[in-house]
């Protein structure tokens, strides 16, 4: 597959486009693709931003990039090698099926088809889905977990900034069988960038300053990915009680998960069967120490510590991501890298 992407030099060069390039996640994108040796950017496209020049939205690229936002045109796109749609729930699925048969991979980072069943994402998305017939199309682009079918697909969606966290904490532990799959309390905190670029009352300095409340308790949205993706990793019906938190800082998410122990383990047993589960893996690292979020600032790791409660009989992980690039930006690349044949941490270490 890499072959059609080789220049003269003997370098790949994938083509991409950015759509939603104006938001959060988007401009997150378009950082870690600038600095990507085997990436050209040659679209971005935000709606509300069209005419308009990147760095006159964000400051940052003044020198690095002379690109200007457009309008979404399908037809623009041919010969766009890899597409990613970054837009809010409810957009991605009135273009995707547009880009299908234009690009040659899409990357998907929204929610729309991170679920098999519409029927759990209308309930869930409060809206209904309208490209339902690509929702079994979609890889589930969790590297960690489904690196040989990212690696094949034309279609990836990508996880979820919450489920990542989550997911990967308790992935070894519900695969190996040592925790109760049901009854597994999930909480998060996340940073406010999570909520993404739009004006609000209620994500104003004012309402999130020294301020920290739990929002969306039993109805978020993540809660059946979350379930859904565990329970087909490790055969057997999961249930989680996952609170979100919203805390004032910019980035990054910390998930503290606490499961029943169904088997007896020490805590060095249990360190040294994460380690070895995460060992092919170049973005999860174990730590023996509490894990810490601005360890992973501005990075693609993900960084997980693991305790037993002994009086109670828990398993307790914690895990720290940065909402924006492994919960989004990063872990995007990290998929696109395998879908086009490359090494996995290219552009991002």
């Amino acid at each position: 597959m890499q072959e059609e992407f080789l220049t003269e030099s003997g370098n790949a060069v994938v083509n991409a486009a950015i759509i939603g390039a104006s938001g959060y996640s988007g401009a997150e994108l378009l950082r870690v693709l600038s600095s990507h040796p085997g990436v050209r950017v040659q679209k971005v496209t935000a709606a509300s931003s069209a005419g308009k020049r990147v760095d006159a939205l964000y400051p940052a690229f003044a020198g690095q990039c002379d690109l200007e936002y457009d309008e979404l045109v399908p037809a623009g796109l041919d010969g766009i090698d890899v597409a990613f749609v970054a837009l809010p729930s409810g957009e991605a699925m009135k273009i995707i099926p547009l880009l299908r048969d234009r690009v040659r991979r899409i990357i998907d980072l929204g929610g729309d088809f991170r679920l098999r069943s519409a029927g759990l994402y209308e309930k869930y998305y409060r809206h209904l889905h309208t490209a339902p017939e690509l929702l079994t199309a979609a890889v589930y682009g969790l590297p960690e977990l489904n690196r040989d079918l990212i690696a094949a697909a034309k279609f990836v969606a990508n996880p979820g900034c919450y489920p990542t966290g989550a997911i990967l904490a308790l992935l070894p532990a519900l695969k190996h069988g040592i925790i109760h799959p049901g009854g597994i309390v999930i909480n998060s905190l996340s940073g406010v960038s999570g909520a993404g670029r739009s004006a609000s009352v209620e994500m104003s300095f004012a309402e999130i300053n020294e301020n920290v409340r739990a929002y969306k308790i039993g109805i978020h949205q993540h809660i059946p990915e979350i379930e859904s993706v565990l329970a087909e990793a490790s055969g057997a019906a999961v249930t989680v009680s996952f609170v979100p938190h919203l805390i004032p800082i910019t980035r990054g998410i910390y998930t503290t998960a606490h499961a029943g122990l169904s088997v007896a383990l020490s805590a060095a047993e249990l360190l040294t069967l994460y380690e070895e589960f995460y060992a092919p893996h170049p973005f999860v690292r174990i730590t023996r120490q509490v894990p810490q979020m601005l360890a992973v600032t501005r990075t693609n790791y993900c960084d997980i510590g693991i305790a037993i409660e002994g009086r109670t009989n828990q398993l307790i992980v914690m895990s720290v991501i940065d909402n924006l690039v492994k919960g989004a930006a990063g872990q995007a690349v990290q998929n696109m890298n395998l879908m086009f044949g490359l090494p996995e941490a290219t552009g991002l270490k």
